[in-house]
């Protein structure tokens, strides 16, 4: 049976990577992978599970906290929620499929908690994003092996 500390650290690698501060799941994702010995779908769970509740958290931290955003601890910049803000605004709701890219995702996240978007609209299209994103991860590297 693999080590399930891999797939918890996947999850906590997964969790801070889609939260404001900077991290990559990716690689540790891959690198599971190709070690061979565990579950492409736990994997997948385990990534996919921490980058949603990362998100879950930006997204609180918008709903909120946005109060606080000139305080010296705050996690995003202002030019940050303007660049998120515009980019949801000609997107709509749709934009949060697109949660995972780098530099824009966190921040619609944070963005969409404080547009008050539905939370469980949000979790099912954050959570269907990031799917898909660690499913094309594991099967390119499948591709490229």
């Amino acid at each position: 049976m693999p080590d399930l500390a891999a797939y918890a650290g996947l999850f906590l690698a997964a969790l801070v990577a889609a939260t404001l501060l900077p991290a990559q799941s990716e690689l540790l994702l891959v690198s599971l992978h190709r070690a061979g010995g565990y579950s492409d779908v736990l994997l997948i769970l385990a990534a996919t599970l921490g980058n949603v509740a990362g998100s879950a958290s930006n997204w609180a931290l918008g709903r909120f906290l946005m109060r606080f955003q000139d305080r010296r601890w705050f996690p995003a910049s202002p030019a940050m929620v303007a660049r998120a803000t515009r980019w949801f605004q000609r997107f709509g709701v749709w934009s949060l499929l697109m949660a995972w890219l780098p530099v824009i995702g966190d921040p619609l996240t944070l963005v969409a908690g404080i547009l008050r978007v539905d939370w469980r609209l949000f979790l099912f299209l954050v959570t269907l994003g990031k799917a898909g994103r660690y499913i094309a991860l594991i099967v390119a590297s499948n591709h490229y092996q």
